[in-house]
């Protein structure tokens, strides 16, 4: 790297350039490459990847055809075979905030290219894994009901519910907790149970019973998760796999007492389902995502004392947006050095994505 100065261009928005570059990570790019940076302001969603006219494309390809490392994120078109054949020296291109499903990049073909593809968008894991942890204690102390009892004006004293189980206040400490999905933020919300000294178990097809032995953790079935769990979080992606996953049966084998934490997507729950088991079981919902979103004014959810609401933030802090670009930075200096960099989309990642 020390003769070498990689060409490095960023396409996005100015939304994402203004607020997701901290200017102390890009001058760190900029002393081992020659950065650009092209503003286009294309409409992606989580779901389907961008569509471009050909003036646009015919932009783009310019811009990229010198290229050696192509980082996207919001505004980017996405990075077909044709920019990738286009771009002959091409051999890293980086997604900034793709939630690992990379929409914005033709990940197969620059995989089959050799082409080094990598998603940072774990940098929003700190944030989700930190309210996650909040819901847990809030729904243990089930806050949401006394808190509306607060705003409502009424009187009561914390232990006058002393026979309802669902409004006794619990600990955190020791109690058992099930994972549904064990990645980024799943890893890092089990740091932060460590001092609780939980006993955590996870249900996720595509982590061994190997590595969870390794870390004292159990393997469980999705039943199991639910029935033998004092809290349930979800934290798996949203995929065809998972999509509607989460059903009555599974809510049906909660206990009394138990709570059930939502921080991934509201599509993994059948919400007619979980709204039905709320009303009519002792269990606590703590929710940061719902299906459909923004939640309707006329939702019962909205009105269950056994529920407390946050409008999808887990992810929304500044911190987050520029730890994006800075784990970035951190993959080129690992890339252009020769080293193995840490967080590569595969054909694993993208088969797991699918669904397959």
């Amino acid at each position: 790297m020390k003769n070498f100065l990689p060409n490095v261009g960023l396409v996005c928005n100015k939304e994402v350039y203004e607020n997701y570059i901290d200017l102390q990570d890009l001058e760190k790019l900029k002393k081992i490459s020659n950065f650009q940076w092209l503003e286009l302001n294309e409409f992606s969603s989580w779901d389907e990847s961008p569509e471009s006219s050909d003036i646009i494309k015919k932009e783009l390809r310019k811009f990229t055809q010198n290229l050696n490392a192509i980082i996207v994120c919001h505004g980017s078109p996405k990075i077909t075979k044709e920019i990738i054949d286009n771009s002959k020296s091409l051999s890293f291109i980086g997604e900034l905030e793709g939630d690992r499903f990379s929409r914005r990049i033709d990940s197969g073909y620059a995989i089959s290219k050799k082409i080094n593809v990598i998603d940072t968008s774990h940098g929003s894991s700190y944030p989700v894994s930190e309210w996650a942890l909040g819901l847990i204690l809030i729904g243990l102390r089930s806050a949401g009901y006394h808190f509306r009892k607060i705003i409502d004006n009424q009187y009561w004293q914390p232990n006058n519910e002393k026979n309802d189980i669902i409004f006794q206040n619990e600990e955190l400490t020791e109690k058992k907790i099930g994972l549904i999905g064990f990645g980024y933020i799943a890893k890092r919300l089990c740091e932060y149970l460590e001092p609780f000294k939980t006993k955590i178990s996870v249900y996720d097809p595509y982590v061994s019973k190997n590595t969870l032995s390794k870390l004292s953790y159990s393997k469980m079935e999705l039943n199991q998760i639910f029935s033998e769990n004092d809290v349930v979080v979800c934290l798996a992606p949203l995929t065809p796999a998972t999509k509607n996953m989460i059903k009555i049966d599974h809510f049906n084998l909660l206990n009394d007492g138990a709570v059930f934490v939502n921080v991934s997507r509201g599509q993994i729950v059948n919400t007619k389902d979980m709204i039905y088991a709320l009303q009519n079981k002792k269990i606590t919902a703590c929710l940061d995502v719902f299906d459909p979103e923004p939640i309707p004014i006329n939702s019962e959810i909205r009105k269950l004392s056994n529920v407390f609401l946050s409008p999808h933030i887990a992810g929304t802090t500044k911190r987050s947006r520029t730890r994006f670009f800075e784990e970035m930075v951190n993959e080129m200096y690992r890339h252009f050095s020769g080293n193995k960099t840490l967080h590569n989309i595969t054909l694993s990642t993208i088969k797991n994505r699918k669904g397959y």
